[in-house]
């Protein structure tokens, strides 16, 4: 560093102490200074007096608030009042099929979880299991409303776990809303190894000066969220409602298809089931429930499909000692588990009416069992099942074939009758004609269509099984990952009015095998009166249109079934073909007429009448 650079440091640390000497504040503004700091810190000081008085108010109130629901929660809930405060607890009991978690907050189950099964997103399969969801006694008491699930409960067990298995055997869970010592409602939970079904018995000690309300019964709230499990909402929408049984074993439920559907029960009713597309809750009365409101209603909550409602009546006489027995089921739609309960569960699976119903009960699922035993890709066991019902309605579909040939080689003299009767007032006389020459030589026009109707109940049987068929569920096939639902190939970024928003395919490949199926089936038909190309066009083009928006957010289970129906039927058709030769057809209908016409005891007695009524006319 040189002279002159130490030099300017000197001079410019002199101007900066000069300069701070010069601007020093006199002791009047310091003064000053520490008046206003002063003053500064005493309005702090009293902003936090006030916020702490203020927050001692505040408690102060809320103390006083609390004492005044306090008194006024006892003044309505009498007795009652010391169980509706309390800290919500659970104890589980399970077995090796299922889990139940039971609330000290309304005694009542609080989850019911599958251990076999899962939702469709991979995640544990639990029936319900939402704060939403109600279940207790509402009665009149103490001159108020009464509502169990808002009351807490006492367990019998500090265990927070109740496991029962084959060792084990059933064990036993009391939740106990106390009124006194001697007065009390207890629920009682008995739960056993290998079984959806759990007994639930309502006990009731010396009740009988605390409810009051009509006489004879005591209402019990049921309340559920249905959650979504399966991967199609809508579909599993459609199978979703409340079903009961009447002891009389009639089946009844409330239309599943509507956004809200209601029922008023007025008679005594065996069981109530709140039905989802694949599994069930289930509460059964031994002595049978008195009368019931259900209702159910489409909601729009995200992972939810329906919300239920039901307010049952129970009888009730005095309270003094008194049990209502029931048993909860939760568990598959697997129509065989079902059938084991013997409770008549297995109506909930949808299989059908009358003649429908027996069809997929005795046939198609005691032949789904029996392949089922033996072979455990699913895909197989559906072309195994087509297989043997086609082999089955072979002589159907034979003589349905034979029939249209007839037709076929009879044209050309429909065709002659219908050229000598050109005009429309001749109508009836042509038709006669036709009559008269099938008549001739020996042919049913109806020979066709009969075969195909007695095949339409199982198609009808069909549509009804597999989407029913709780053993598809989850089970996947070549590209679809779950029979019981969807196959989607392609998403769609947008929705398809009646389509949807993505595509199928199995559905796709049954509408093409109908409509090649159809046209091959349509091209061996006689145009024989004025309706038929306009059968031919519904066969040929709308019906496959028709169910290819119909079936593309069905089964795809279904739709395999049917193309491979469609395929077996095609093969079946280019086999009769090599067999029947038209020109023989023709030569024995030929010969036909020139027998006399066999007449049958119906005709007779015809020709007879009016034999007698024209001699009448001749005596008057």
């Amino acid at each position: 560093m040189d002279r002159k650079t130490v030099i300017g440091f000197i001079l410019i640390l002199g101007v900066l102490i000069g300069f701070s000497y010069l601007n020093r504040p006199s002791k009047e503004e310091i003064e000053a200074a520490k008046r206003r700091s002063d003053s500064l810190a005493l309005v702090r000081a009293e902003q936090d007096q006030k916020f702490r008085e203020a927050q001692e108010l505040a408690r102060a109130n809320k103390a006083n608030e609390d004492s005044l629901v306090s008194i006024d929660q006892k003044a309505r809930l009498g007795a009652f009042a010391e169980s509706s405060v309390g800290e919500r607890a659970f104890v589980t009991m399970e077995n090796d099929l299922m889990r139940i978690k039971i609330s000290t907050l309304g005694g009542s189950v609080y989850s019911a979880e599958l251990l076999d099964f899962h939702t469709y997103a991979k995640n544990p399969l639990i029936l319900f299991a939402d704060d939403k969801n109600i279940f207790g006694l509402q009665f009149w008491g103490f001159n108020n409303n009464i509502e169990t699930h808002k009351l807490f409960f006492t367990p019998s067990t500090h265990d927070e776990l109740i496991s029962v298995s084959d060792e084990t055997g059933s064990k036993t869970l009391v939740m106990r809303l106390a009124v006194s010592e001697s007065s009390f409602i207890d629920y009682v939970y008995t739960i056993y190894p290998h079984s959806y079904m759990i007994d639930f018995d309502i006990r009731f000690m010396n009740m009988d000066n605390i409810i009051s309300g009509r006489p004879g019964s005591i209402d019990l709230v049921w309340d559920f969220l249905m959650p979504q499990l399966e991967k199609g909402i809508e579909n599993e929408t459609k199978y979703t409602t409340i079903a009961y049984r009447l002891p009389n074993g009639d089946y009844e439920e409330l239309n599943p298809r509507t956004d809200k559907s209601s029922s008023e029960v007025k008679t005594r009713i065996q069981w109530i089931g709140y039905k989802q597309q694949f599994f069930s809750t289930f509460l059964v009365a031994e002595d049978n429930f008195l009368n019931a409101e259900l209702a159910s209603m489409k909601i729009a909550d995200a992972g939810f499909t329906k919300q239920f409602t039901s307010r049952i009546s129970l009888p009730f006489e005095n309270g003094k000692e008194e049990v209502q027995k029931m048993k909860f089921y939760f568990g598959p739609n697997h129509f065989n588990t079902l059938k084991e309960y013997k409770y008549g569960f297995e109506d909930v699976v949808p299989l059908g009416g009358w003649i429908i119903k027996w069809i997929n009960r005795y046939v198609i699922i005691f032949l789904f069992d029996l392949l089922d035993n033996h072979i455990a890709s699913y895909g197989l066991i559906i072309l195994l099942l087509t297989i043997i019902i086609k082999i089955v309605l072979f002589p159907l579909t034979y003589k349905s074939y034979t029939s249209q040939a007839k037709m076929r080689v009879l044209k050309p003299q429909v065709d002659e009758i219908n050229a000598k009767f050109p005009k429309k007032e001749d109508a009836m006389k042509k038709q006669q004609a036709v009559m008269a020459l099938y008549k001739k030589v020996g042919v049913n026009p109806m020979g066709g269509c009969l075969p195909t109707l007695i095949q339409f109940p199982i198609l009808v049987a069909m549509f009804r099984f597999f989407p029913a068929s709780f053993e598809l569920r989850q089970k996947g096939f070549l590209w679809a990952d779950d029979l019981s639902t969807y196959d989607s190939i392609l998403d769609l970024p947008f929705n398809i009015p009646m389509y949807g928003d993505h595509i199928s395919l199995f559905t796709l490949l049954m509408a093409v095998a109908m409509f090649i199926t159809s046209k091959t089936s349509t091209s061996q038909m006689a145009d024989t009166n004025a309706q038929m190309p306009g059968m031919k066009f519904m066969m040929l083009y709308m019906m496959p249109i028709m169910l290819l928006a119909i079936f593309n957010s069905y089964s795809s289970g279904l739709s395999y079934y049917y193309f491979l129906s469609n395929v077996i039927t095609l093969g079946q058709t280019f086999l009769i073909r090599q067999t029947v030769d038209d020109k023989a057809i023709l030569d024995r209908l030929t010969a036909n007429s020139k027998k006399p016409v066999a007449k049958s005891r119906f005709q007779e007695k015809l020709e007879q009448m009016a034999k007698q009524q024209q001699a009448q006319k001749k005596r008057k």
